[in-house]
């Protein structure tokens, strides 16, 4: 457990030490244009806390599952990020993730379950120009609401806690740590307290042609099982244009490093469809 959370807090260091060079205060919030917008869009989608209204669909196959490995999982997450703009030195940025489920034979004799699972809803206060030395961060509330339509796609439980985000963008390179805590405060009694640690660390290379190239973990430690999930991605996304709609394709691979027996092993796909707003 120290080793992967020195490895956040290392790489929140590094970021501190790194020094951009010429990067323009505020680069990437300037809006789109007709010529050579897709790579600075390309740019903004690597930035969580961008003022860029976008609605990534993100699907996500996991096998392996359960105690006997004999479970199978599709999850689209549906993931609007809306900016508001509250004043000229701040802005608030919501982002939601509110997955569309698809499971089967998760533990022997589960069945097939489908529907929507529990909701997650981030608030993140953000200045809306970087740091004199570079830094983008926004921090919040995160919010879990069971909107989950089934008993196993549901933890059942409303949670709360912080959630905070610091990244620097430095030419084509961007590096930086997402987070958030939450604890569950209502919901069944029946079912287990929520009490959890989620980590995402990552680096994304983008070119002028607007592909993005990411590599990124997204870590959680439950303190009440005392348990891992540790998957490491691989995602290559590319900015262009359907008709006159701006939007993100690709997809990627991962493998789960660290699982709980209940949870997903082996290797995993991701495929990710964003459409773009530019102001």
């Amino acid at each position: 457990m120290a080793v992967r959370f020195g490895m956040a807090v290392s790489l929140v260091a590094a970021l501190a030490a790194w020094q951009p060079q010429a990067m323009a205060s505020g680069s990437d919030e300037q809006p789109a244009t007709a010529s050579g917008s897709e790579e600075q869009l390309a740019r903004q989608l690597s930035n969580p806390v961008a003022s860029l209204i976008s609605v990534p669909l993100q699907l996500n196959y996991n096998s392996n599952i359960g105690p006997v490995d004999d479970g199978r999982q599709w999850v689209l997450n549906v993931q609007p990020v809306v900016p508001f703009s509250l004043n000229e030195d701040w802005n608030l940025i919501s982002r939601t993730i509110v997955p569309v489920v698809y499971q089967n034979d998760v533990f022997p004799g589960a069945g097939s379950q489908s529907g929507l699972g529990d909701t997650v809803q981030s608030l993140f206060f953000s200045p809306a120009k970087p740091t004199a030395s570079g830094l983008i961060w926004g921090v919040g509330p995160a919010l879990l609401l069971p909107t989950g339509t089934d008993d196993l796609l549901t933890a059942d439980k409303w949670g709360i806690g912080p959630t905070g985000v610091v990244l620097r963008q430095r030419g084509q390179w961007t590096v930086g740590v997402l987070a958030n805590h939450l604890w569950s405060f209502a919901g069944n009694n029946q079912r287990q307290d929520i009490n959890a640690t989620f980590v995402q660390p990552f680096v994304s290379f983008t070119t002028p042609t607007a592909w993005t190239y990411t590599l990124q973990t997204e870590t959680t430690y439950d303190w009440e099982g005392d348990q891992w999930q540790v998957p490491i991605r691989f995602s290559a996304t590319k900015v262009t244009r359907m008709g006159s709609q701006l939007v993100s394709i690709g997809g990627g691979v991962g493998y789960w490093l660290e699982s709980p027996d209940r949870g997903p092993h082996g290797a995993s796909v991701r495929l990710v469809a964003t459409l773009l707003f530019p102001r």
